[in-house]
């Protein structure tokens, strides 16, 4: 299992280095990783969350993955604490034999990962102002299209 959470940036050249690293069966790599965005012109993002409840989840999400495809790897990096725009905030790396089964895993992961993961994410402006994130509608649309079958290989 490879699903943690950290406050300090990860090195996402070095997880795609180790990442199925030796196994010669491995035919594709799919590689994710979420940024802050620059809202407004600065400010920043703000994560909090109960580790052992979030790893917990992410471990989850990642047994699910590998139930539905055949992984050969996998890892999950989600950061907390204080983000600044430009900042990684998420990466999601799988290994397959197949490309598709690297692709829709990958897929499957963030989407679950976006509305699912209990994360508290806190908006701010450069000028002071902060709100709750909640999950937009069309990001919970893509994590309910793995409900109906979609992406199953």
């Amino acid at each position: 299992m490879a699903a943690w959470t950290q406050p300090e940036d990860f090195d996402a050249a070095a997880v795609m280095d180790a990442l199925g690293s030796g196994d010669t069966g491995v035919g594709a790599v799919c590689l994710f990783v979420g940024r802050v965005r620059d809202i407004d012109g600065g400010g920043g993002l703000t994560i909090e969350h109960y580790a052992a409840m979030t790893e917990k989840h992410m471990a989850r999400l990642e047994d699910q993955a590998r139930r539905r495809w055949d992984l050969r790897d996998c890892v999950i990096i989600h950061r907390h604490g204080r983000l600044r725009p430009s900042d990684n905030i998420v990466l999601v790396a799988v290994a397959a034999e197949h490309r598709r089964a690297a692709f829709e895993a990958a897929g499957f992961l963030m989407d679950r990962l976006k509305t699912e993961a209990p994360f508290w994410k806190r908006e701010e402006t450069p000028d002071g102002r902060a709100h709750w994130v909640t999950a937009r509608s069309e990001d919970v649309e893509s994590a309910a299209r793995w409900d109906l079958g979609g992406g199953d290989p």
